[in-house]
């Protein structure tokens, strides 16, 4: 049955802020996010937020901001009226959380709203209802109190989608936590039911933090704080070790706006590649600071979503900052010893069997030495040996006294304080897998594997370094059938592939051609390769896809590399081991995100043994 075609005519205003209102109200957390907003613009030191029921019955934002004139309240319920922007050119720098002038009229649309403030100048507050236009007096200090009640009384089927008052709550309840991270100087305070729930006072960043995160991610973060480019940085990003099951704390705010943006945690999520365990996600609370006129913030009615002009220049600043915090140890390096005490590095020895040189192959020993007037050694590709797992023998490698450690250490004396070294002195070695060293905390314990697989792989990836990738011709052209997309990412970034080894170009309509892949990656599907490179290049950036395969080839190599377990280690290789450890990035956890030492402090030992009580 066929309808006869209507007249095309103006939508009532009701009905065109109530469809607003479902692209801006979505659950009370919608409403109680808004009204923040609106507080923290009105230049609020304290916001208080009551709910009752989750926040569907009543949500009431109160702030001290600067209160809003009387004469102008009725204007403020309008569709599009705003005091935060007056031209295009305000909006390309908007620097306010709202600028839309769209949220209150949504909300009146859909809920009970009235709208109580007063101005410093003012004798008296001003109250007005938005159901029913009624402007009268009221009593309150500066400030403004927006009350909403019975949200989606009007449009009840939306209603219907609401989930318990519990769930409702938690959800305002991080709407209010994601704008506390960020706004240090304001204080929060959210009551339910007449209850507190959550107070923030006013405090520092890194006080605001451990309030409102607890003082586990302080004590398990790292400081960010870099300028890279036209991008500031700065905030604290999770330890590995203290990766989570779900990605629940992961902040992201730019120019004060908290924002979901998949770009800044594609950035983040890549700079834990190599470090973090299985399918666990890292802890982050970061502040991107870049000029306004670089973002546009007017993407979406929520704000919570952004563009960059540049995006590939936020990726690689997030990815860099972040990489540069987690490369540092939790055991601080110490100073490099002078030349004439003699360094510890790792080099291939001359086996048996070859006393001439170094044998790169089956049977070969690798072990430590004291390097030349104390150089650090780098290990490169063609001087990777293979250490093969001895006989399974462990052996405890016996009780050692300070004399014994000492002279097992050139350039230490047996007056020498453990607690010089961050990772201690080698006392000995537990089932030929474990060291056990002591440091002025207590004991640490070192997974002697996992701990040099770092520190090889870190030094593979230096020999590497960052030289372009060289191009290894393809005798065939592999060819295959290409979408429209991918046509257009080769035409438009084709210097872009020919820097990472990858010549493609146009064979016919649909069809790309590739005449070169990567030599660093002979045994890669090309086909494959260029396929991923061209998808990651149309969205971020396209050099991880490479660099990510290298480090696969390279992580591998170092894996049979390191010294196997079982392997019986004297105390100068153990020590050489640790002082290693000290000066490598990273060196927590191995290529695979398995922790590599642990620390056992002398209370935890007291403990283990009823000392003191």
């Amino acid at each position: 049955m066929t309808h006869p075609p209507r007249p095309i005519r103006e939508l009532p205003d009701e009905l065109v802020s109530q469809i607003a209102a479902g692209e801006v109200v979505e659950r009370p957390a919608s409403v109680v996010r808004e009204l923040v907003d609106n507080a923290l613009d009105a230049g609020a030191t304290q916001i208080t937020v009551r709910l009752m029921a989750g926040g569907v019955r009543s949500i009431l934002v109160e702030d001290d901001g600067v209160g809003i004139p009387p004469e102008q309240l009725p204007l403020a319920l309008k569709r599009h009226a705003t005091s935060k922007i007056a031209s295009l050119e305000e909006l390309e720098s908007v620097a306010t959380m709202g600028f839309r002038g769209e949220a209150l009229a949504a909300v009146a649309s859909v809920a009970e709203l009235s709208i109580a403030s007063r101005t410093p100048a003012a004798v008296h507050a001003s109250r007005l209802d938005a159901r029913s236009g009624e402007l009268q007096p009221a009593a309150r200090a500066p400030g403004t109190s927006v009350e909403v009640r019975e949200l989606f009384f009007a449009t009840p089927a939306r209603r219907k989608f609401l989930k318990t008052d519990a769930t409702e709550l938690a959800h305002c309840l991080e709407a209010v936590r994601r704008h506390a991270l960020v706004r240090p100087a304001v204080g929060f305070t959210v009551w339910h039911e007449g209850r507190l729930v959550e107070q923030w006072r006013s405090a520092s960043t890194q006080q605001r933090m451990a309030d409102v995160l607890g003082e586990d991610f302080i004590a398990n973060s790292r400081a960010v704080d870099a300028r890279i480019g036209p991008v500031h940085i700065s905030g604290r990003v999770g330890l590995p070790d203290a990766a989570r099951a779900r990605a629940d704390q992961q902040y992201a705010y730019v120019n004060g706006r908290f924002v979901r943006d998949r770009l800044v945690a594609h950035g983040a999520r890549s700079a834990y590649e190599d470090v973090l365990h299985g399918n666990r996600q890292p802890s982050w609370v970061l502040f991107i600071e870049i000029d306004p006129q670089r973002v546009d913030v007017n993407v979406h009615p929520t704000k919570i979503e952004v563009r960059f002009r540049d995006s590939r220049e936020v990726h690689q600043a997030v990815r860099h900052a972040v990489e540069a915090a987690l490369a540092q140890s939790r055991a601080p390096a110490p100073p490099l010893p002078a030349p004439a005490t003699g360094g510890y590095a790792f080099e291939p020895l001359a086996s048996a069997a070859s006393p001439a040189g170094p044998v790169a192959g089956a049977g070969a020993a690798v072990a430590w030495r004291p390097s030349v007037a104390g150089a650090q050694t780098r290990l490169g590709l063609q001087d990777l040996a293979v250490l093969h797992a001895q006989e399974p023998s462990p052996r405890w490698a016996g009780p050692t006294t300070a004399a014994s450690a000492a002279a097992a250490a050139p350039g230490t004396t047996a007056t020498d304080d453990p607690g010089d070294w961050p990772l201690g002195r080698a006392l000995a070695q537990l089932a030929g897998i474990y060291i056990l060293a002591e440091n002025r905390h207590g004991l640490v314990l070192v997974d002697m594997h996992a701990a040099h697989e770092r520190i090889v792989y870190e030094r593979l990836k230096a020999a590497q370094g960052d030289a372009a990738l060289a191009a290894q011709p393809l005798l065939i052209p592999a060819t295959f059938a290409a979408t429209p997309a991918e046509a257009a990412t080769a035409e438009a970034q084709a210097e872009a592939l020919l820097a990472l080894g990858l010549d493609l170009a146009p064979l016919s309509p649909g069809v790309l051609a590739l005449r070169s892949r990567p030599a660093a990656l002979p045994d890669a599907d090309p086909v494959a390769l260029a396929r991923a490179v061209l998808a990651e290049l149309a969205e971020v950036d396209a050099s991880r896809v490479v660099q990510r395969a290298r480090d696969e080839l390279l992580a591998t190599m170092a894996c049979h590399g390191a010294v196997r377990a079982n392997r019986q280690l004297t105390l100068t290789e153990m020590n050489a081991l640790l002082r290693d450890m000290e000066h490598t990035e990273r060196a927590d956890q191995c290529n695979h995100g398995r922790p590599t030492w642990r620390q056992l402090t002398l209370r935890e030992l007291d403990a283990l043994f009823l000392r003191g009580r």
